[in-house]
């Protein structure tokens, strides 16, 4: 018998193959990554991510705690939402670096693309967009990008294109769960053949057109490729669920927006991610909150954008104060809804702003409230005002949530210090 030999030693690194071979491949997981004779141990992980952005910021004073870690005293805000304590994270002191421009920053939301805007630079993909790339194909939607107000969004492709938002929440109501007749069912097939055979004609004669440019418009139209790609896939998807009857709910379609009441308008948005969420016809979502209109509201007799430039004039912060903390509210019951249903342990909540000081036009210090995932959260992680932490690095640990590999993203260092799973 010849002699064997047995290393109990011996771990191969995913990471350390990718960077052996010279390509990043989504390798199987091989019995040389895994310490000798060790089993797998399973985890559980997240399945969904919602990301709810405020265009005009929350105005930190009111919202940052007092103290660090989970003794902290609940601030202003935050004491409506005391009995989800449990289930969420507070973060202060961190945004985006190299993010800067006010109110143009919103690009960078979820890209934490540096210096993103401008006529020469180029946005990256977005954090939700990401997760959609690897996990969106096994739900109806893909993902949904929504705004309460206009078509703008955060949320950016893999070539840096934004995609349009869906402004309207009875359209949106519509198109999850209302059941287009077998006429319009096949009108939208065809036009998702007719989509993909056009796109298949454009891609050869942009090939021949490749071979007489120059390098940097090949490395452009090398980019638009992919995005065509990725867009056939997505018709392809989307052509197989098209004859399969959407779910049934109780929630009734909004029938009357009230316009002037931007924090209701929220909430219809938010009750109706809840109910998309839960039928599992999206498992990727972006809330873009971008009404001006909140004289509706108790209290209130100025725009909301007008309030957000309060100059910490008292009377427009106080004001102020009333909007934000309808929204700080409906937050709180988008996570209770969740919860309810058994929802929450598996959906990371992100609720945030490109602006840290709307009436300053500033990018740092962003607001953050970080909820559910499975994350050990009824914490304040307090870092340092003046010298920011990267907030890329809460995506870093969002992605390796969701199972994903990616070892950084966009300026991100690694997972966020102190932001454990349970």
């Amino acid at each position: 018998m010849k002699n064997v030999h047995f290393n109990f030693d011996a771990h191969v690194s995913r990471r350390a193959v990718l960077r052996g071979a010279g390509v990043a491949l989504g390798l199987p997981m091989l019995e040389a990554m895994t310490p000798a004779f060790a089993a797998v141990k399973e985890t559980k992980r997240a399945k969904r991510f919602v990301g709810v952005s405020m265009s005009l910021g929350l105005h930190n004073p009111n919202l940052v705690p007092e103290g660090a870690g989970r003794g902290y005293k609940a601030s202003r805000y935050l004491q409506s939402i005391q009995d989800l304590r449990e289930d969420f994270t507070v973060v202060s002191g961190s945004s985006h670096p190299g993010v800067t421009g006010g109110h143009t920053a919103e690009g960078s939301i979820y890209s934490a693309c540096p210096n993103a805007r401008g006529a020469t630079s180029r946005n990256t993909i977005s954090l939700d967009q990401l997760m959609v790339k690897q996990l969106g194909h096994e739900t109806r939607f893909p993902s949904l990008v929504l705004n309460t107000n206009s078509q703008t969004s955060p949320s950016y492709t893999e070539n840096g294109s934004m995609i349009p938002a869906e402004n309207s929440a009875m359209r949106l109501f519509t198109r999850l769960f209302v059941n287009d007749s077998p006429a319009e069912q096949e009108r939208q097939a065809e036009l998702i053949r007719s989509g993909r055979s056009v796109m298949d004609v454009v891609g050869a004669e942009a090939k021949t057109l490749q071979r007489e440019l120059g390098a940097g418009d090949r490395d452009k139209l090398d980019a638009w490729f992919t995005s065509v790609r990725d867009l056939e896939k997505r018709l392809a998807a989307n052509e197989a669920w098209t004859h399969k009857p959407k779910p049934k709910v109780k929630l009734l379609p909004p029938t009357k927006i009230p316009r002037d009441n931007e924090v209701a308008v929220d909430g219809i948005f938010l009750d109706i991610i809840h109910m998309a969420l839960a039928t599992d016809s999206t498992r990727f979502v972006t809330l873009h909150i971008t009404g001006n209109n909140v004289q509706g509201i108790e209290g209130v007799d100025e725009s909301y954008h007008n309030l957000s430039h309060h100059g910490m004039d008292e009377e427009k912060l106080a004001q102020l104060a009333i909007v934000e903390q309808g929204v700080i509210n409906q937050w709180g019951h988008f996570l209770r809804r969740l919860k309810g249903d058994k929802l929450l342990d598996d959906t990371m909540v992100l609720l945030t702003s490109n602006l840290g000081n709307a009436s300053a036009h500033d990018n740092k210090n962003m607001p953050v409230l970080f909820a559910g995932g499975g994350f050990k959260h009824g914490q304040h992680l307090a870092f340092d005002q003046k010298n920011n932490y990267p907030l890329p690095n809460l995506y870093l640990s969002a992605l390796h949530r969701l199972g994903l590999q990616d070892e950084r993203f966009a300026t991100s260092e690694a997972e966020m210090d102190g932001l454990a799973t349970v």
